[in-house]
């Protein structure tokens, strides 16, 4: 699946010269010279790190976290946000809204039995006394409580109907059960570990609705009919706070290259994998770039806020963009959680090859995929594709038919024998034991997992702001000027020169 191509040399010179593994299949040299700028400095690990210590510190001083709406995520703003403008970006720091969900407590009572539970954000609260009703189970096929029919025979009507998870968005799953009568919804994983769910806004809620582990949701399947009691109580706040956008000074402005991660934490903690290696790596790369590199194409790097609250700054960010507006991004690379410590090592599935059912990106997602591929690849390497199941910051940029991809080390998800051998690591444990939880710190992270990711996001960032022509077709002032010179200087079609320099998909960048 590699595309050998031709790669900018500046970033990616640097990863060679830091020691990164060139695989037996790397892209063969380039037909024609290539005048390319001395290589700038690649991110260090010491260099990402430090970011790490700082987010840690910052958390540290503000309760223990740096959820959007705190004093800690003011603090991490503007911690981004000045190092940007000493380095010369065009920084703003964009406010938008949002309704903060806070759980004050929830309980789960199942025929006389205390059952350890959480509650989903967003989930409405039950009355005072709690919902006390029949436990009811929807059948398991291949779309679990994802459409109405797989309600039938299940008697769900005044029940807590219990749902298996997976096919669908919680949201969705809580919301059929609502019509066909349900009371209240557990939904039980389909994985090993915590559930750790969202319905994804303050306005998806329908009815009460809790998650329990795949164990626990095994369990209860066989307590169908008895009684049980669920008991949530929280509240909604309006809050008010920002985004980082951070743009270099030069390249052109209708062919942006677009990187993101989102920079805010869960309330339980310092967010130190979930989001800091992805911010902190996405700040070494933009740092590393400066404000005013020599590139072809402007690269736009963006530090999100309330994604921990459903995606809300990115969302509210690509919203806000009239249409030319969105048409002038060339892409959009997003990096959530690069260094967890039992790290997988996954790219987004830009094509659908890997065939888990969400379906490809948008046009140029493959190319995108297959670019990260080949940087991971480069330092010895083989990346897994992970699907685009809507829960990081591309949603809206792939819902507008904007190209993404990025890169990932896991979450709550397992970590199989095969890749175990693979990457190293345990198997039958997941990729991040502490994923939204308060031990996620600065102890738990895989700094390995963590520099090898940054360089793979510096180079193809990189790359990109020299040329996009393999994603969307837009060639720079010197490819075009290049391709004047040889058809002047050589009567034949852009076919047959492409094809005589062995380049049938691209010209040369410089």
């Amino acid at each position: 699946m590699t595309v050998h191509r031709v790669r900018s040399g500046r970033l990616a010179s640097a990863l060679f010269a830091a020691g990164a593994v060139v695989a037996a299949s790397a892209a063969p040299a380039a037909a024609f010279p290539q005048q390319r700028p001395a290589p700038v400095d690649t991110p260090t690990v010491n260099d990402v790190n430090r970011h790490l210590v700082a987010f840690q510190r910052i958390a540290d001083r503000n309760g223990g976290t740096r959820a959007s709406g705190t004093p800690g995520y003011q603090e991490s703003v503007d911690y981004v946000a000045n190092s940007l403008r000493r380095a010369g970006f065009r920084v703003s720091t964009p406010e938008f809204d949002f309704t903060k969900y806070q759980l004050d407590s929830v309980s789960l009572d199942v025929a006389g039995e205390s059952v350890e539970t959480d509650a989903l954000e967003y989930s409405p609260a039950t009355p005072e006394d709690g919902i006390r009703a029949p436990l009811s189970v929807t059948p398991v096929d291949d779309s679990t409580g994802c459409q109405a029919a797989d309600y039938d025979g299940a008697d769900v009507a005044d029940t807590i109907v219990l749902i298996k998870r997976g096919a669908c968005t919680f949201a969705k799953k809580q919301r059929l059960a609502a019509e066909q009568g349900a009371e209240a919804a557990i939904i039980y994983n389909n994985v090993e570990g915590e559930l750790n769910g969202t319905l994804g806004g303050a306005d998806a809620g329908v009815i009460p609705t809790a998650g329990v582990t795949k164990a626990t949701g095994a369990e209860l399947v066989e307590r169908a009919g008895t009684t049980a009691t669920l008991d949530l109580r929280a509240s909604f706040d309006e809050i008010t706070t920002e985004n980082v956008i951070a743009e270099t000074r030069t390249g052109r402005e209708d062919n942006v290259v677009m990187a993101g991660a989102h920079l805010d934490s869960v309330d339980e903690g310092a967010g130190i994998n979930d989001n800091g290696t992805g911010s902190a790596g996405l700040l070494s790369t933009a740092l590393s770039m400066g404000g005013t590199p020599d590139v072809n194409n402007a690269v736009r790097f963006a530090w999100w806020g309330a994604e921990e609250s459903g995606l809300i700054g990115s969302t509210e960010y690509v919203k806000g963009l009239s249409f030319q507006e969105q048409l002038d991004i060339a892409m959009y690379l997003n990096f959530d959680m690069i260094g967890s410590p039992n790290a997988g090592y996954f790219t987004y599935d830009g094509d659908d090859s890997d065939g888990v059912g969400a379906g490809p990106g948008p046009h140029g997602s493959a190319q995108i995929e297959q670019d990260f591929v080949e940087a991971m690849r480069n330092q010895g390497i083989e990346v897994e594709g992970t699907d685009f199941n809507g829960r990081s910051d591309y949603g809206q940029f792939i819902a507008e038919g904007i190209p993404a991809g990025g890169l990932f080390t896991g979450a709550g998800g397992v970590k199989t024998e095969e890749q175990a051998a693979k990457w190293g690591g345990e198997a039958g444990v997941a990729y991040d034991p502490n994923y939204h939880t308060a031990e996620d710190n600065l102890d738990n992270v895989d700094r390995s997992a963590l520099i090898r990711n940054t360089r793979a996001m510096a180079e193809v960032v990189d790359h990109y702001g020299q040329t996009t022509e393999e994603v969307n077709g837009m060639r720079s002032r010197a490819e075009r000027a290049q391709l004047r010179r040889m058809a002047a200087a050589e009567p034949m079609s852009l076919h047959d020169a492409r094809q005589s320099h062995g380049h049938s998909c691209q010209l040369p960048l410089k």
